[in-house]
Parts: structure tokens; sequence; C-alpha cells
């Protein structure tokens, strides 16, 4: 391939993805956190790799979440690998960001569930203008009913 092993494509790939790419284990300790992942929500790899997810899931939703994954890490199927899931997410500085992700359930070589791969983009600016639409067109909408 032009002077790169697929290896290294991969990696590479993975690494600079602007996109966070988080790999997760059947326990939910973060395995792979890649540099889409460090800008986004503000940890280092070095901060992220061996904690929990808990580190950027808000502790409202928790409870949820890990209901969730659990469910995921025993039927081995998620219905988000196609559909998006909208959560939002804590970064480091204590801050909330919108994401949209979608989840990929990784096997191991017996085909038993390893963990899972999120793909998470930030769409705050996305979110934030579609309030503002929405509270405009309640605006519009009120005064034309008075």
């Amino acid at each position: 391939m032009n002077g790169i092993d697929e290896q290294e494509l991969f990696r590479q790939l993975v690494h600079n993805c602007n996109d966070a790419i988080i790999f997760s284990d059947r326990e939910g300790l973060i395995r792979l956190w890649n540099k889409g992942a460090e800008e986004m929500l503000g940890f280092s790899a070095e901060e992220a790799l061996g904690q929990s997810l808990d580190i950027f899931i808000p502790e409202n939703q928790r409870a949820r979440h890990w209901e969730g994954y659990h469910r995921v890490m025993e039927t081995g199927v998620t219905r988000y690998s196609k559909d998006l899931l909208a959560a939002p997410s804590l970064k480091k500085d204590g801050s909330r960001v919108s994401t949209e992700f979608s989840m990929t359930i990784i096997r191991d070589a017996q085909g038993k569930v390893a963990g899972t791969v999120a793909v998470m983009r930030d769409v705050t600016a996305r979110w934030q203008k579609e309030k503002a639409l929405r509270a405009r067109l309640a605006e519009l909408e009120k005064a034309q009913g008075a």
C-alpha cells in the first residue's frame, strides 16, 4: 500500500482521527483513547487509560449507562452500531459537551465480547443552534396566537 503496511495505516487512522475513538473492555475500563478524545474531553491518554468510563459520563447518566453497557456485554447486541446515540459528556474541566456516537462491539478470537468502541463527535454547536431555533419558533408561534 504505497509504503505503509495495513497495521500502520490502521494505527494512524485511529490515533489521528478528529473524532474521539474510545475502546473500553468488558468491565468498562478505557483501553484506547485517541488524539480526538484528548482534544474533545481534555484528558490525556495517560490520564484516561485504565480508568472507568465514568471519567466522562455525567453522574446523573451513569446508572442508565451501566445498565445498558452490561446488557451489551452479556448479549453482544447494540442498536447503536447503526443508530447514533446522543448523550452529554464531561470534560476534564467539569464542563459538558454534547456528543453523538456510534458503538462497535469488539470480539476476541473465540467470538466472545471483549468490549466496545465508541466513535464520538462533539455536536455542541449544532445543538445550541437548534435550541435557539426552537426557542425562536416558540416565540413566533406565541406572538402569532396573541
